[in-house]
């Protein structure tokens, strides 16, 4: 299954997520934030709730590396092996960051955590197996926001590197 553009509720006054908005347009794309009623805080309840495949949806996975925190923009369907992105970029650990790392640097909530809008510059990479998708959702500051966008889009407003993840 192929997600689909939906037209969903907007949601209007959260900051986080307004934040996320504004990065997008600053990115050169579209608002394309959808609010649902549910959670959408995992990949499965995410993709159910849009009707899409679990694998496109661009999970925003927030490690530590070095001290510092690490982007991995990781398909729904994937099981992130931290130690093979690690050993291919020459990076030293990669470890799952606590709730409140991520917050502290994103200044937004593990399970709706954006691709973007964060509160300091990320080092990112990106899964590569996200390319089959046409339409990616990935979370938008909160977890009842989701955003849509292209592979390609993707890439180039969060300035990633291309990798496998497993």
């Amino acid at each position: 299954m192929v997600c689909v553009n939906i037209d969903l509720e907007e949601e209007t006054g959260n900051p986080v997520v307004e934040n996320v908005r504004q990065a997008l347009l600053a990115a050169g794309l579209s608002d394309t934030v959808v609010v649902v009623d549910d959670s959408v805080a995992t990949a499965a309840t995410a993709a159910a709730v849009l009707g899409c495949d679990v694998g496109a949806i661009a999970n925003s996975l927030i490690f530590e590396c070095g001290g510092e925190p690490l982007l991995i923009l990781a398909s729904g369907a994937a099981k992130v092996d931290a130690k093979l992105v690690a050993r291919e970029h020459g990076l030293p650990k990669i470890s799952r960051a606590t709730p409140e790392f991520v917050l502290a640097y994103t200044g937004q909530p593990v399970g709706g955590v954006a691709p973007l809008g964060h509160k300091v510059h990320i080092r990112t990479f990106l899964d590569t197996d996200l390319k089959q998708y046409p339409v990616l959702w990935a979370g938008a500051g909160s977890h009842q926001a989701m955003l849509s966008l292209s592979y390609q889009e993707l890439l180039d407003a969060t300035g990633a590197t291309e990798t496998a993840v497993r």
